[in-house]
């Protein structure tokens, strides 16, 4: 079970698809719909970096 407390360098540089509160969480943050960030993340893979560049190209 997820330490909701833990939040670590691994915690932030990775999504969790898998936790509806870390969902909740990134797509709040992006200011995307949980679709869309499920299309990024299904593209790039988990990684914030990754989906936060990706996210950026396609508004750009």
């Amino acid at each position: 079970m997820d330490d909701l407390k833990n939040k670590g360098a691994q915690d932030r540089a990775r999504i969790n698809v898998n936790e509806e509160h870390e969902v909740r969480y990134w797509t709040d943050a992006l200011g995307i719909s949980e679709q869309r960030w499920r299309e990024l993340v299904k593209e790039v893979g988990p990684s914030v970096d990754a989906v936060r560049a990706q996210l950026g190209n396609r508004q750009g």
